[in-house]
């Protein structure tokens, strides 16, 4: 069975990756509530820049920061859109001040995937 993965990957200071995970299980909890199948953030552990290119060149990391790496596992896309939308209008998770969250969000990206390969 096909399913369906929200990837993103972001760079957090490393001063901030307390206050990352505090609102990465906080915003988790809520997409589980709603049907995600699966919610995992990861920390970079063994990255390195590339010669072409790398999560770190990705985005543009800081000698201060981390990369983090995230996906989000749905049963289909159209499963996701529903979650995502309840998700973005979940008062939990209302008034978050780009400004104020633990990472900069200009450097982070994103995309949906379909899956072709599970074993």
């Amino acid at each position: 069975m096909a399913r369906y993965v929200d990837g993103f990957v972001v760079p957090v200071p490393k001063k901030n990756l307390a206050a990352y995970r505090t609102l990465a299980r906080k915003a988790g909890k809520i997409w589980k509530e709603y049907g995600a199948l699966e919610y995992v953030e990861c920390v970079a552990d063994d990255v390195k820049p590339g010669k072409s290119t790398s999560f770190p060149q990705s985005v543009k990391l800081k000698p201060d920061e981390v990369v983090v790496f995230s996906w989000i596992i749905y049963t289909s896309r159209a499963q996701r859109d529903k979650i995502n939308a309840k998700v973005m209008k979940d008062p939990r998770l209302e008034g978050m001040d780009p400004k104020s969250l633990p990472f900069d969000g200009k450097r982070m990206f994103w995309g949906g995937f379909k899956t072709i390969v599970e074993l």
